[in-house]
């Protein structure tokens, strides 16, 4: 039988308890690692995550903490080395999105989305420098709209560019310890998030943007991930992975 990639990893995700985190942390498990499932207010569904990475065979703990706060990534990463006592991969994959146009944001608005988009994995980013194994991989979630010109998404995709470049600097900084640092920026996935507010109309323009015409699933980001975070991916690094069907 072939040994699972991850088999004895450790693997941290931010805002896994459903969506693209809920399909990373899976994923990963059936590599055979160790996920913390880490979730801001919904205990229930990460209570469910776990019971389903449990029944698979799997080892999975939920870790409620409130990223966009230093102390709450301390307290995370505290807690999941109090359980395991080692981290090997992390994702930033915890972020919100709003959108409105420059002109109409409000500065609780900024405030609150960079806080999470950006102040969230900056810190964790830093946590990891100090906890995380030598060779393990730091892996930060972006998106495609840094490479596009929509009109109301300017703090979300602001945001997501700042992310990008943490991913650059990280990479060179951490490097000698031969941890890979890397961006995963994903197109339209469908998922609760993207179909709220939109019509079916404008999801299956969306869709016809991509080459396959077809909005992302969850698992098409989960994969990439899950081969980041294998020696396989040993040799990438400060890249950012766009991952969107040919949708730009």
């Amino acid at each position: 039988m072939n040994r699972k990639k991850l088999s004895g990893k450790i693997a941290l995700v931010t805002g896994s308890s459903r969506g693209i985190g809920r399909a990373i942390v899976e994923r990963l498990s059936r590599e055979g690692a160790t996920v913390v499932i880490n979730y801001f207010s919904s205990s229930d569904k990460a209570d469910e995550v776990v019971a389903a990475i449990a029944s698979g065979g799997g080892t999975a703990v939920a870790v409620q903490a409130d990223v966009s706060r230093i102390g709450g990534v301390q307290r995370l990463f505290e807690q999941t080395w109090e359980h395991f006592g080692r981290i090997d991969i992390l994702v930033n994959n915890a972020g919100i999105r709003i959108t409105r146009t420059v002109a109409d944001t409000q500065e609780d608005e900024f405030d609150r989305l960079f806080a999470i988009n950006v102040k969230g994995p900056f810190f964790a980013c830093q946590q990891a420098v100090h906890r995380i194994s030598d060779g393990g991989r730091i892996i930060n979630i972006s998106s495609a709209v840094t490479r596009m010109m929509l009109p109301g998404y300017s703090i979300y995709a602001a945001s997501k560019a700042a992310v990008d470049q943490l991913t650059r600097v990280l990479a060179k900084e951490i490097g000698e310890r031969q941890v890979t640092v890397n961006a995963v920026c994903p197109g339209p996935v469908d998922t609760e998030l993207l179909r709220e507010g939109k019509t079916e109309e404008q999801l299956q323009g969306m869709a016809q943007m991509a080459a396959f015409n077809r909005l992302g699933k969850v698992e098409d980001i989960a994969d990439v991930v899950a081969f980041l975070a294998s020696d396989d991916a040993r040799w990438i690094t400060g890249q950012i992975i766009h991952v969107n069907g040919g949708y730009i």
